[in-house]
């Protein structure tokens, strides 16, 4: 198993039955190279982010570059009317709800230093990014 900095990022050799017998660990493939899978470890503010509607997420974006803080605030309330996030099913709606509002408050709060103001910006492209795939999942799934 090999780790990457801060424990950001995990890596492990990929086995099983797409593989086939010749990808065991650490076993080179047909193309000379070692298959690796590599995942995310999310925190607990980022995992909360909602997946919510496309058209949404880029307002959400729009409001967060330019008052700091306002999108994610709009996005807590998404949380409530339904919107999935990662931490639901470990820590509840509520919980997530506020773990939303404590990220608005603190780029709010450390806007006038300039590092909410990106945090928000940030924040507002995550939320695009998981409109964008659920937006394109859902496309797949229906097709």
């Amino acid at each position: 198993m090999e780790q990457k900095e801060g424990g950001k990022e995990q890596g492990r050799v990929k086995t099983g039955d797409n593989l086939g017998a010749k990808a065991m660990a650490g076993a080179h493939t047909a193309g000379g190279g070692v298959v690796v899978e590599v995942r995310e470890k999310k925190g607990t503010l980022r995992a909360a982010i909602p997946t919510m509607p496309f058209p949404l997420a880029v307002i959400c974006l729009f409001l967060n570059t330019f008052i700091p803080g306002l999108g994610t605030f709009i996005s807590a309330f998404t949380v409530l009317c339904g919107a999935r996030s990662e931490l639901i099913s470990e820590r509840g709606v509520c919980c997530v709800f506020w773990l939303n509002v404590a990220a608005a408050l603190i780029q709010i709060l450390t806007a006038v230093i300039m590092v909410g103001w990106i945090m928000s910006i940030f924040w507002g492209m995550d939320m695009v990014i998981l409109a964008s795939q659920y937006l394109s999942c859902c496309v797949y799934l229906s097709v």
